[in-house]
């Protein structure tokens, strides 16, 4: 008897540090129950099978797990999933319309903006959340002072290389992607 106490205290104690929680991944609602400490990118990969975000460092400094959240790039191993229900999350799997490859992930492949592949789902979202950040009138640290405020910055190789700055790849394979981005901006 007192193992069934045990147990369910156990239980009980467990159930309290879990939460339900509807992620909009992709276009798609997925309802899980989970651990309060789940990060984003373990929900994505570990639950929902979405395996093109990746774990690099774990510490927000790669840019290896970087997902769109509510259109805005962001790195997933540093987001609590529970913080998030009800968010909007696109994933690298989610930029393709179909069979119709989304035009960055074809100017990656033409430009050869890849290597490994490893960081390349990362670079892929962050770039496309680059995009509409310079389209909005967001400035980089490179940004010239005298842009007028609000209108849609001129995305040149080194507002590239600045904005996507926090997406590491391990291969070198920098100037290609600059040169895949600068071609879809254009």
């Amino acid at each position: 008897m007192r193992e069934n106490r045990e147990s369910e205290v156990a239980q009980s104690s467990e159930s309290a540090h879990r939460s339900a929680l509807t992620l909009h991944v992709n276009g798609t609602a997925h309802t899980l129950t989970l651990d309060h400490r789940t990060t984003l990118l373990d929900a994505l990969r570990e639950h929902l099978d979405l395996t093109g975000a990746k774990k690099g460092c774990d510490h927000g400094q790669c840019g290896a797990c970087t997902v769109l959240v509510e259109g805005r790039r962001t790195n997933s191993c540093l987001l609590l999933a529970v913080a998030h229900d009800g968010a909007h999350i696109t994933t690298v799997e989610g930029l393709a319309d179909g069979d119709r490859l989304h035009p960055l992930q074809e100017a990656f492949v033409e430009r050869d903006a890849l290597q490994c592949g490893y960081c390349t789902p990362g670079q892929l979202c962050s770039a496309v959340g680059m995009l509409t950040e310079a389209a909005e009138g967001h400035p980089s640290h490179v940004t010239p002072h005298h842009q007028p405020p609000g209108g849609p910055a001129a995305l040149t190789p080194d507002e590239i290389r600045e904005r996507m700055s926090g997406n590491l790849c391990r291969c070198g394979a920098y100037p290609n992607i600059v040169d895949a981005i600068e071609e879809v901006a254009s």
